[in-house]
């Protein structure tokens, strides 16, 4: 009989909806049971894209006796993380103050105050390498709250008063400086795997921020680097597109499987740029082929873009992607032999007797048609599962993706469907019901009753989104996206800021979470929600000259300044807004002459990689160009389009060829 999470819309926790376990999801009914029966919390957090979730969901919460102790003695709550990143955070956080480590499955156990006192990850059903099996963990909870029940309340109220110390950082007397930045690069370099690019050794992640904020500081050689070495490895899908969430080796030939919405959208920004300081054709294919790739497999027919794909299919992580060589031959024929050659395919193959495809052999003149064959083979193959419900923030960096992309190439489609998901977001994502006070909402999933959005927004959406819409409006000039994003940036200090001690709060003034309010502070691995909040409202800062968006943005980063530049792998979106604050920042402005005679100018900035630009512009008679302080008081130059180049709002002269353009940036 199906439990309380059938009413859900998270795939996640739909996948959990046959369980024996009696699960609750987060929730007022859950907490005030654990209160009247002064039971403890288990609070068990996954996604639906996670390997392991599956695995201990098969062997312990499908199991009627395991099922049993769970409902004998706790309250059992599942929890989606990519809904509640609120409740994940903290159950994380736990889990790396007690243990040093983290990851999921998160397997958390609280008081009835919401205070965690036992925090792991996965248990098998049996001990085994250095592991308690999971009913020796229930039993040992359970004993311990019998039979200490006032020393483990005190345990988890020291716990919850450490982790509520984030939010009372105060921030640094000085700025974050020049120096610190060129440290945080000096660090970055002592990191930096020089032979398999990248940072560290196994696993390695694709951090998109800390490359961007390379990018931004004019370092070339890690930056590319790290993208040329992803492009080749098996961490990027040499067949379809996109990226993997990360690769369990040093060289990226090898990756966990599962496809994220938001490492591609943050990936595919960061290939366009390097692209454009580059000039490496590879660049700009992985750039096209990811997005192409988000378009055609994960965008929704109402404009938005599922979260994930898993990385199992039928059961057996990475079987969708891999192949033997005689899978090969027969799907290739005569173009068998150049692709072995690039793919580097062997018939030993390099993951469980079978090959996960890299590019580091040479091009083949034929990869087209090689990828192009493979790809049909595969799509006949059992799918991974798709996680479709949508998230306001992924969505937004999907957005900012689409927008700049479709703006620097000049590909029409993409600038279409970075619009249709921004409609989307602002119609189907935004609570209107009160006209007064409205509100984003988290999360949208069709569902079994219907297309519904729920759960109130965090920080992190508002923040993305608002960097989006700023994206939006320098790719297309159309003023709505500026006007929305004003309205937006007005509801992040309303109802996020931290006005007294600086920064922002990760949930709103008048969210109910049931924890303290935290700040998200590191990138992990998306970017930091304060970090995105600073950077929107620098931007915004910019292109209105409204003082008090920069003092909240730098209040934000003021916190950081005392880390940012020994510790840049968490915090490479702070590092990137620094770099935005203290760089001699462009303001351009384009007003007059036709729809054509504008485009050769913004041209000239989108052409380029500029991150320290921001840009307006209206044609004649454009609506909404009143809205949009950087366009007030300009005008055509003897009836031609003409660009205002400014630098903190001392302009230059005013030119009107694409050639004086470009010198003046």
């Amino acid at each position: 009989m199906p439990n309380r999470l059938a009413r859900e819309t998270s795939p996640y926790l739909l996948q959990h909806s046959e369980n024996p376990v009696d699960w609750y999801p987060w929730g007022e009914e859950a907490l005030a049971r654990a209160r009247d029966e002064d039971r403890p919390l288990l609070v068990s957090i996954g996604y639906s894209a996670c390997h392991w979730c599956h695995v201990m969901e098969r062997e312990s919460f499908e199991d009627p006796d395991v099922a049993a102790l769970m409902n004998e003695r706790f309250v059992c709550v599942k929890v989606d993380r990519e809904e509640r990143p609120d409740v994940d955070a903290v159950c994380m956080e736990a889990c790396q103050t007690m243990t040093g480590q983290g990851g999921w499955p998160l397997n958390a156990f609280l008081t009835p105050e919401q205070a965690p006192f036992y925090v792991g990850t996965y248990y098998p059903p049996q001990s085994r390498h250095g592991l308690p099996s999971w009913r020796a963990v229930l039993d040992g909870v359970a004993e311990a709250w019998s039979q200490r029940r006032d020393q483990v309340r005190e345990q988890g109220g020291l716990v919850l008063d450490a982790l509520a110390r984030t939010a009372q950082l105060a921030p640094a007397q000085a700025p974050i400086a020049d120096a610190q930045l060129t440290e945080a690069v000096t660090t970055l370099r002592g990191h930096f795997d020089f032979s398999g690019g990248g940072f560290g050794s196994a696993p390695k992640f694709p951090t998109a921020s800390v490359i961007e904020f390379l990018l931004a500081r004019g370092e070339r050689r890690m930056s590319l680097d790290m993208l040329r070495a992803m492009a080749r490895g098996g961490i990027y899908d040499q067949v379809g597109g996109g990226f993997a969430r990360y690769s369990v080796d040093a060289t990226w030939t090898v990756p966990h499987f599962e496809k994220m919405l938001y490492d591609n959208a943050l990936l595919a920004r960061a290939y366009l740029h390097g692209w454009q300081v580059s000039q490496e054709p590879r660049m700009r294919r992985v750039c096209c082929e990811t997005l192409d790739w988000a378009l055609r497999e994960m965008r929704g027919p109402e404009g938005g873009f599922c979260s994930a794909l898993d990385a199992d299919s039928e059961g057996v992580e990475g079987k969708f992607y891999v192949w033997t060589l005689g899978e090969l031959r027969d799907a290739l024929g005569d173009l068998f032999e150049p692709a072995v050659a690039f793919f580097g395919a062997t018939a030993a193959g390099n993951f469980e007797g079978a090959n996960v495809l890299q590019g580091r052999g040479p091009e083949p003149a034929a990869l087209a048609a090689i990828r192009e064959r493979l790809y049909a083979v595969r799509a006949e193959r059992a799918w991974p599962g798709q996680d479709d419900k949508r998230l306001t923030s992924w969505n937004a960096l999907m957005v900012s993706a689409l927008a700049e992309t479709g703006a620097a190439l000049e590909r029409e489609e993409y600038l279409e469907a970075a619009v249709g998901c921004a409609e989307f977001l602002l119609r189907d994502l935004r609570d209107d019901t009160d006209p007064t006070h409205p509100r984003l909402l988290r999360t949208f999933k069709d569902g079994r009753e219907g297309g519904r959005a729920h759960i109130p927004a965090y920080l992190e959406d508002h923040a993305y989104l608002l960097e989006a819409l700023l994206t939006l409006y320098e790719a297309t000039f159309d003023a709505r996206w500026f006007v929305e994003a004003l309205a937006l940036a007005e509801v992040i200090i309303d109802r996020f800021a931290d006005v007294a001690g600086g920064g922002f709060f990760t949930t709103a003034s008048d969210q109910a979470s049931g924890f303290a309010r935290r700040k998200d502070l590191d990138d992990s691995p998306i970017p930091a929600a304060g970090s995105s909040a600073a950077f929107g409202l620098l931007r915004l800062a910019r292109m209105t000259g409204e003082a008090r968006y920069e003092e909240l943005a730098e209040g934000a980063l003021r916190i950081l300044a005392p880390i940012v530049g020994r510790h840049p792998h968490g915090f490479g979106h702070a590092l990137q807004a620094s770099d935005f604050q203290l760089a001699d920042v462009r303001e351009v402005a384009l007003v007059g002459g036709t729809v054509d005679s504008l485009g050769a100018l913004a041209r000239v900035v989108r052409d380029a990689y500029r991150p320290h630009v921001v840009l307006a512009g209206a044609a004649d008679d454009a609506p909404g160009a009143a809205e949009v302080p950087l366009l007030q008081d300009r005008a055509p130059v003897h009836g031609r389009a003409a660009a205002y180049v400014c630098r903190r709002f001392a302009c230059q002269a005013p030119v009107t060829t694409p050639a004086e353009l470009a010198a003046a940036l």
